[in-house]
C-alpha cells in the first residue's frame, strides 16, 4: 500500500494554523475562495531533504571529487524550498488535485523529529485539498514516518507501491527502497498492474534512477533497473519512468521509454544547477511538464518537457 495524506478539514486546518505559527499566508489564499481541482493536473516533487531543524542548509556542491571550490559552495535552506513549493502549487489555477513527492522526505536517514517537520512543512499543502503520495528513498525509514501516521492500518504497512487511476493516465508508484533494489514480488505486482490496465497510458514512478546516470555527479543505477525498464519497455501502453535521487533536471529514452530525472526541491549537485518542482499536466495524448525553479531567474525556469501519450 502506498504512503497518502489525504487533505485536512477546514476545521482541523484552522486549529493547525494557530498552532503554526509561520502559516498565516495560507489562510488568504487557500480560505478566501472555494478553489477548483483538476485531476489531470499533478505536481511532481522529490528530493525534499527536510532536516528537524527548519534553519538548517546544506551546500549540496560538497562532495568527494566536486569541482566545486571550498570556498564557492552554495548553502540552501531545504525547509524555506519546501514552502516556497507548497506556496507555488497552491496558488495553481486550478490546483492539482494530487502531488507526488518521489522519495527522499528526510536530509539523514528519516529520523522521527525530521519527519515531524516535514509534515508540519506539506500541512499546508493538505489543508488546501491536494491529496499527497509518497514514495520511499534512500534517505527515508518506513519505520519512522509510520509512527507519525496514526491513520495508516496495519495492511497498510510494507512496501509502499499503488496506482492513482486518473481519467487520461494511470500512475504507478513504485516502491525502490533504501538500496535501489526490487524484488521479483514487486516486479510481478507491477506487470499485474500494467496487463490489467491496458486501457490507458501508465506513467510509472520510483525514487531510484533506473541506469547510471551522466550528470555533474555520476550515479549508479538501480540493481535490477535494466529488467525494470524491460518489463515496463513490453507494455506498449507504458510510456515513461520518473525517478528522483540523481538532484538533475533531465530527459532521456531508453528503447520506448521516456525516463524523466525530477529535479530536487532542496539542494542540488551542480553548482548554479535548477532545484524546484515539475507541474505536470495530462490530456489524452500527452504528458506536458514544466519546470518550476525555486529561483525564477534561474534560466532552466519555465523549460518544458513533452512525452507522448498515443499508442
Amino acid at each position: 500500500m502506498p504512503i497518502t495524506l489525504t487533505p485536512i478539514t477546514r476545521r482541523n486546518f484552522i486549529r493547525g494554523s494557530l498552532a503554526l505559527g509561520g502559516s498565516a499566508w495560507i489562510k488568504s489564499h487557500a480560505m478566501a475562495r472555494q478553489p477548483t481541482f483538476d485531476p489531470n493536473r499533478v505536481a511532481l516533487l522529490a528530493d525534499t531533504h527536510i532536516s528537524a531543524n527548519p534553519k538548517q542548509s546544506y551546500p549540496g556542491t560538497k562532495w568527494p571529487g566536486t569541482p566545486v571550490k571550498e570556498e564557492e559552495h552554495e548553502w540552501v535552506n531545504m525547509a524555506d524550498c519546501l514552502t516556497q513549493s507548497a506556496r507555488e502549487v497552491i496558488a495553481l489555477n486550478p490546483r492539482p488535485a494530487n502531488l507526488i513527492i518521489n522519495g527522499d522526505c528526510a536530509l539523514s536517514r528519516g529520523t522521527e523529529a525530521e519527519y515531524k517537520e516535514f509534515l508540519r512543512l506539506v500541512e499546508p499543502i493538505r489543508t488546501a485539498g491536494i491529496t499527497i503520495h509518497i514514495t520511499i528513498g534512500n534517505h527515508d525509514t518506513r519505520e519512522k514516518l509510520w509512527k507519525l501516521l496514526p491513520f495508516l492500518k496495519k495492511e497498510q504497512v510494507g512496501i509502499h507501491a499503488d496506482v492513482l487511476e486518473l481519467p487520461h493516465v494511470n500512475l504507478i508508484l513504485l516502491d525502490s527502497g533504501r538500496r535501489g533494489t526490487m524484488e521479483d514480488k514487486q516486479l510481478d505486482w507491477l506487470a499485474q498492474q500494467l496487463d490489467q490496465r491496458k486501457d490507458k497510458p501508465a506513467l510509472v514512478f520510483a525514487h531510484y534512477n533506473p541506469l547510471p546516470t551522466r550528470g555533474i555527479r555520476p550515479i549508479r543505477g538501480m540493481k535490477n533497473g535494466k529488467a525494470l525498464l524491460k518489463l515496463i519497455a513490453m507494455r506498449k501502453h507504458a510510456k515513461a519512468f520518473f525517478h528522483g535521487h540523481t538532484h538533475e533536471w533531465q530527459q532521456s529514452v531508453e528503447g520506448s521509454i521516456h525516463i524523466i530525472a525530477q529535479p530536487p526541491v532542496s539542494y542540488y549537485f551542480g553548482k548554479g544547477h535548477a532545484h524546484g518542482w515539475v507541474d505536470m499536466n495530462l490530456n489524452e495524448t500527452t504528458a506536458d511538464l514544466e519546470l518550476r525553479c525555486i529561483d525564477p531567474v534561474q534560466k532552466q525556469h519555465g523549460e518544458k518537457k513533452q512525452i507522448s501519450l498515443k499508442s
